[in-house]
């Protein structure tokens, strides 16, 4: 077997595309070095990457896996959510966790995002410069996922620190990574305990209904997914937002045309800058089942598979012109919220924040320009998702 290549590097913390365009045209499987030193399989390419996303044999559950992968240092009760099961715990989980996920839910917030996403911009009107990251695009989706879990106002910066530390762990202060999980553990089981106590209009309030009623949600699972709503609720949606926005301002005649229509972005608008911007660079990682092969290559049971999904949003096969930003686009498929099975339960909420955040922003900011040399900006340290530390803005008229 050959040695494995290292494409995980500072090159690719800053441009992730164009490693993935060379690992694309060189060959649709890679076997790669991990950042933490072990290996694993990268698939490049959409066919491939979509097969993969619904193959019953490429497993979710870790304990699929020969090589005792681990992943994230989590307490063993955030494990126990849709990401990590396969069918039919998976079908399981997914029609209970449905069940308290419903498009009247999602409808409700709209109203409630808007009113947000106006008073952060409020609180931005008046003055030259903002960083959008920790001024708008952070505050706005914490502010959303915490409503529909029903989280108290006066607990939602402990969560928010929590969060940051997890995305961004400082390497010279590795203890501050575990005291977040440790923060974070003993603050979503309270939380699982105080609505318990006292059920409100919230998803929570919901899923805790339904693992009373009996109906197999066990305590791991409730507390799991709890976790996972709050986790990837947050984190996406913050470093999307900020992406998008980039996207646009790196392409002036798309954002042109784009604020001649706001506050109303279009479903064609949204679709195509999640294609283009989406700062998930694979899909959950999935383990064979059994030996199988894919573009080719012969992967044997149990090893890691990385499923390139950016990479394959971006596959000329697949779509005319990919690294063409065309928010008009007539193509609107993608694969930036999952497929098969796993495709994001969420993906309806992530949508709506979408498009009120980037419609709000650019109506009340039409002149909204980078405040710093476009090569200054900072990413973070991770291959798994490109997300920026901050994004300097000039908005002022």
């Amino acid at each position: 077997m050959t040695s494995p290549i290292a494409p995980f590097d500072a090159e690719y913390l800053v441009d992730p595309y164009v490693v993935h365009r060379k690992l694309r045209e060189s060959a649709p499987v890679h076997r790669v070095a991990l950042p933490d030193g072990t290996e694993a399989w990268l698939v490049t390419r959409e066919a491939d990457v979509r097969r993969g996303l619904a193959d019953s044999r490429l497993s979710s559950d870790k304990r699929s896996s020969s090589t005792g992968y681990r992943g994230f240092a989590l307490p063993q009760v955030f494990e126990a959510h849709l990401l990590n099961t396969d069918a039919p715990d998976h079908t399981r989980l997914r029609r209970l966790v449905a069940h308290a996920f419903t498009r009247r839910r999602i409808e409700s917030l709209q109203d409630r995002i808007q009113a947000e996403a106006d008073r952060l911009l409020d609180r931005i009107a008046g003055r030259e410069q903002a960083d959008l990251i920790a001024e708008f695009a952070a505050p706005l989706p914490l502010t959303v996922i915490n409503d529909l879990l029903g989280v108290a106002n006066d607990d939602r910066e402990r969560f928010r620190v929590w969060t940051n530390t997890l995305l961004a762990p400082d390497p010279n202060e590795p203890r501050q990574a575990k005291q977040a999980v440790v923060g974070m553990e003993r603050f979503i089981v309270d939380l699982v305990a105080a609505k318990r106590a006292a059920p409100a209009d919230d998803f929570l309030s919901d899923l805790i209904a339904v693992r009373d009623a009996g109906d197999g949600l066990t305590e791991s699972e409730l507390v799991s997914m709890a976790f996972l709503i709050l986790w990837a609720g947050y984190q996406n949606t913050v470093e999307f937002i900020g992406k998008a926005v980039l996207a646009l301002l790196d392409n002036p005649e798309q954002l042109a045309a784009l604020r001649k229509t706001a506050p109303s972005v279009s479903d064609s608008a949204v679709e195509e800058l999640l294609r283009y911007a989406h700062p998930s660079q694979f899909a959950i990682r999935r383990f064979p089942t059994e030996d199988i092969t894919i573009g080719d290559v012969r992967i044997p049971v149990g090893e890691t598979v990385l499923l390139g999904t950016a990479s394959a949003n971006r596959d000329p096969l697949f779509v005319p012109n990919p690294e063409t930003l065309d928010l008009w686009r007539q193509e609107k498929s993608h694969l930036a919220l999952g497929h098969g099975i796993h495709y994001c339960l969420g993906a309806p909420l992530a949508r709506l924040e979408t498009r009120i955040a980037i419609g709000s922003l650019l109506y009340r900011f039409p002149r909204i320009e980078l405040a710093i040399p476009r090569d200054q900006i900072r990413w973070r340290s991770s291959f798994r998702e490109h997300g920026l530390h901050a994004l300097p803005l000039f908005v002022g008229d």
